[in-house]
């Protein structure tokens, strides 16, 4: 699979780092509901079809970015700004 990295380009899958769901909303780090933060760690569904995911080229520009990919098929759609 190829990823386009919006600073590097299109790179193989090996060179980037998964970084989970970019849908769901992270508790404030202020807060000390430790059920929030339970929940956002530990769970979570396994959508299928579209999905916007964070990724991170760890073996180029290091950046963070959001990839909308169908999860189903492994067709990427873009770079989500």
């Amino acid at each position: 699979m190829k990823i386009p990295c919006p600073h590097c380009g299109e790179r193989d899958v090996s060179e980037f780092r998964y970084g989970g769901d970019a849908t769901r909303e992270r508790p404030a780090h202020s807060t000390g509901d430790l059920k929030a933060w339970h929940d956002y760690y530990f769970t979570f569904t396994n959508p299928k079809g579209p999905h916007t995911e964070h990724w991170q080229h760890v073996l180029g520009c290091r950046q963070w970015f959001k990839l909308r990919r169908n999860t189903a098929t492994n067709v990427i759609e873009g770079v989500v700004e």
